[in-house]
């Protein structure tokens, strides 16, 4: 009979080879079988996830420490064992409370389980002689101490120097907890306190916005009273700051190109109050549907969707917008700790296509704008080429001003605004996500 350590490892092996082999999108991945297995303990489903999470963030890590310590390398492995290694690896040098014998033994049952009995005292002679060595490691270079490919490593220390970069991977690897915007149209901020303490979730304040929490311990998420009822929306603070720096009044006719899920545009029908109407667009009817599952939960009336290519030129929208949101497709590098394998899948050339594609896309919209009207442009990444750049290309070819964001962030962030154009959040130096954010004031 299989015992619960070993079906959680057994579950973890499935996802992770869902991510690494097959190319699945970790989060979407470990969503999904969170979801499946939704009947294990609590404490079972954090250490699947921690197991996952933790695997893939520290995968040029392990990946260099199996190379130094067995004869076959990684890329050579059979699949199964490449990811019983990985994640095992994992478990030896991150989770103190697991001993080090029983990742061994689990390892072994798992290859065997896996009819690779004939491999078993190989990864048993890997782990065991991993595990003996395990306090002498050291790093060659800082792409293997931090997990970060090393090509965005150089860029970051380009841009920013050592020290920033070095913050920012750190950063990357640390713990982080859920942020959720409170939807306080919907219920008051102490009713939403209370809801969620009630039921055993460690709430904090972020001491930046109001309206933003950082929740843990909860079971899972879906099953919170003040989620169910809309009173909460999964936002990162970086990205609250759109609605903030949007500033709708009431009446404000909204349209948000590039709105999936759809956390903005909810945030904004929240701060109009139930009146205006904000138009939530995006590409395909999948990512349409995600909106409209948000919008049902919260509930908001004057918030509506459509189907439309934010390159596709929409008539009939033009010079309509008192304030276009343009969230745009970007590299993702900001949100690197909450999707790890964001950096294994980013390249230099898909950088390039992306700043492009979002020049496109800014052609297309800023038609939309009234004389006088806003347009917002923000990404969850810290690449130049795609933020300042673009915010500056932006600048030289439409007839907008750029709108100063000072004192649009709160005490503690103002210095991330001072005396700049645009503002660029850094992941370690700011308390959130890396973001860019700039706003213009068509003529």
């Amino acid at each position: 009979m299989m015992t619960k350590e070993t079906d959680s490892r057994e579950i973890s092996l499935d996802i992770l080879l869902e991510i690494l082999e097959r190319g699945g999108y970790s989060h979407i991945i470990l969503r999904q079988a969170l979801n499946k297995y939704q009947y294990l303990d609590k404490s079972e489903r954090a250490f699947i996830s921690r197991i996952v999470e933790g695997s893939v963030e520290y995968l040029l890590q392990i990946d260099y420490i199996i190379d130094s310590f067995s004869s076959t390398k990684v890329s050579k492995m059979k699949p199964v064992i490449r990811t019983i290694l990985r994640m095992s690896v994992y478990q030896l040098l991150y989770m103190d409370r697991v001993p080090d014998s029983a990742v061994c033994n689990e390892a072994v049952k798992l290859a065997v389980k896996r009819k690779f009995t004939g491999l078993k005292g190989f990864v048993n002679g890997v782990l065991r002689n991993i595990s003996r060595n395990k306090e002498g490691l050291g790093w060659p270079d800082d792409s293997v101490r931090y997990s970060m490919p090393a090509w965005i490593v150089s860029m970051w220390e380009e841009t920013y120097g050592r020290e920033t970069a070095v913050t920012m991977m750190e950063s990357f690897l640390k713990n982080k907890k859920t942020t959720v915007r409170c939807n306080l149209a919907k219920a008051s901020k102490e009713e939403i306190l209370q809801s969620l303490i009630k039921q055993g979730t460690e709430v904090s304040e972020s001491g930046i916005s109001e309206a933003v929490l950082y929740i843990e311990k909860y079971d899972y998420l879906e099953g919170l009273e003040a989620f169910q009822k809309g009173y909460i929306q999964v936002q990162d603070l970086s990205s609250s700051f759109v609605g903030e720096i949007a500033d709708p009044q009431k009446g404000d006719y909204v349209i948000d190109v590039c709105g999936a899920p759809g956390g903005k545009s909810i945030h904004i029908a929240d701060k109009l109050d139930g009146t205006g109407m904000v138009e939530v667009r995006d590409l395909s009817l999948l990512k349409i549907n995600m909106v409209e599952e948000n919008m049902k939960r919260c509930g908001f009336l004057n918030i509506r969707t459509k189907v439309q290519d934010a390159l596709v030129a929409d008539p009939d929208s033009v010079e309509k917008a008192d304030i276009v949101i343009a969230d745009l497709p970007c590299s993702g590098l900001g949100i690197i700790g909450r999707k790890p394998d964001i950096k294994y899948r980013m390249t230099p050339e898909a950088l390039e296509s992306l700043a492009a594609l979002q020049r496109n896309i800014l052609s297309v919209v800023q038609a939309y704008v009234k004389p006088g009207g806003r347009l917002i442009f923000s990404t969850c990444t810290i690449n130049q080429k795609e933020n300042d750049e673009n915010a500056r290309w932006f600048l030289e070819h439409f007839p907008f001003d750029c709108i100063s964001l000072e004192g649009k962030l709160g005490e503690g962030l103002d210095s991330a605004a001072a005396n700049r154009e645009f503002i660029q959040l850094l992941p370690g130096i700011h308390p959130c996500d890396g973001f860019f954010i700039a706003a213009f004031q068509k003529r």
